[in-house]
């Protein structure tokens, strides 16, 4: 198979991934509003959710074919885009940065860092098993419980109205039979990204670890930025940090959870990610920061996030 052509399968793979999650997520906002649901649960959930579905469906084929190196590596990368570079390019696409002021948004902050480091604890010693997989998942399932708690935090419903509403109870159905085809159809372009990325490792001869950290992570984040940039030129400024957070929180607990439990496996050689892992727990702290001491994520410190991804991409490149 020529390179050029594996190179344009994989491109195209990561664009149908992307477009088949935003399909997905109107579809998920239109159930959502017919089941009137609050903004906060869309923003949090349904979003984060549906933006982490290429990562699930990509990592349990990566762990099911005997390459974890990728899966974790498309954890790792991609939560560290989401916190680095999708949120930096994100703001500035405001007028005045990322509002940050709510008492919830901070905490889920602090739960986004926390979570986000949690995954590097676990598989310390170069393995994921069962056990693992039950702290992730009891993680996400606290974290769950708390937001749900947060009662006062869901008085306000989703009204965008760039999304058309479900007339009866036909149109659900129909909604529902139209999220079952998409999630078939990411099923299958996360197949073409996973023979994508042994195809580089192969040709380019570089390890299954940075593919997954550079190209797979970066690909099956472009679905969060896209989200990102467009709520931010509308000033919908918690959709994106719910969205953002949410989707590091579902991919670094139910995600990799779920693999953990289906399919335990060891990293044979976990420094190849030992400058992914330290990135992205310097990343987790200044945004974590940002958040909670300024109250607000302004375009400097959204440069300063952009800074640290750059910084992060030259170090795997030089050293590896």
């Amino acid at each position: 198979m020529a390179w050029y052509f594996t190179v344009s399968i994989f491109i195209l793979s990561c664009f149908i991934l992307s477009w088949l999650s935003s399909r997905l997520i109107n579809s998920l906002i239109q159930i959502g509003r017919y089941l009137k649901w609050r903004e906060f649960v869309i923003a949090f959930f349904i979003m984060a959710f549906a933006v982490s579905l290429p990562n699930l469906f990509v990592d349990m084929n990566a762990v099911f074919h005997g390459i974890p190196e990728v899966a974790l590596g498309d954890i790792i990368g991609g939560n560290l885009v989401d916190l680095t570079l999708a949120l930096g390019v994100a703001v500035f696409f405001t007028k005045k940065g990322f509002s940050a002021d709510n008492k919830m948004v901070q905490k889920s902050a602090v739960f986004t860092a926390a979570i986000a480091v949690l995954p590097l604890l676990l598989i310390w010693d170069g393995k994921l098993e069962r056990m693992d997989g039950v702290i992730l998942i009891s993680a996400f399932l606290f974290y769950t419980w708390w937001l749900f708690s947060e009662q006062s935090h869901f008085k306000k419903v989703y009204t965008n109205a760039k999304h058309s509403q479900i007339a009866n109870f036909r149109g659900f159905v129909f909604s529902i039979i139209k999220v079952a085809i998409l999630l078939i159809l990411l099923l299958a372009a996360s197949q073409a990204v996973i023979q994508s990325a042994q195809f580089f490792s192969t040709k380019l001869g570089i390890s299954l670890s940075l593919v997954g950290i550079l190209i797979v992570g970066l690909g099956n984040a472009f679905p969060e930025i896209y989200f990102s940039i467009i709520s931010a030129r509308k000033e919908e400024n918690y959709l994106v940090l719910g969205d953002l957070m949410g989707s590091v929180i579902v991919c670094a607990t139910l995600v990799l959870g779920l693999i953990g439990l289906i399919y335990p496996f060891q990293i044979h050689d976990l420094n190849l990610f030992l400058a992914a892992r330290t990135f992205l727990i310097i990343a987790a702290a200044f945004s974590l920061l940002f958040i909670i001491t300024n109250k607000r994520v302004s375009k400097k410190e959204g440069l300063f996030l952009l800074f640290i991804y750059i910084a992060f991409l030259l170090v795997e490149v030089f050293l590896k």
